[in-house]
């Protein structure tokens, strides 16, 4: 039986952070969540050069990223897409756990993923 991975990275996500990457001398994406905002949670990313030992890793699109073990249940099922309009560019979060947000965007409520049966 093969495991169902953690999360996924869009293509275009992947592309932009290979470039961030290759800039910075990261050889990791590091991805989590921590309490704040309005709505009670914020998502957080960042670039390091090696794994926290508890730390869950997944390989996509020729990304390695690290998931923050207290954020694993957060995170379960989401994708992670980089977004462009006229205005802005930015990495979101498609998550399946996300329950609310608040107006700016800032923040939102997440709920732990369910074990399935």
């Amino acid at each position: 039986m093969t495991q169902k991975q953690a999360l996924t990275i869009s293509e275009t996500a992947a592309a932009r952070v290979k470039d961030i990457m290759a800039s910075r001398g990261a050889g990791y994406l590091r991805v989590g969540v921590k309490k704040g905002g309005c709505a009670g949670m914020e998502y957080v990313m960042d670039y390091i050069t090696a794994p926290e030992p508890l730390d869950e890793i997944v390989e996509d699109k020729g990304v390695t990223i690290v998931v923050d073990a207290t954020s694993l249940l957060f995170l379960l099922g989401s994708e992670i897409h980089w977004d462009v309009t006229p205005i802005s560019s930015k990495f979101v979060f498609r998550n399946p756990n996300e329950t609310d947000a608040c107006g700016c965007g800032e923040s939102v409520t997440l709920v732990p993923a369910q074990q399935a049966s």
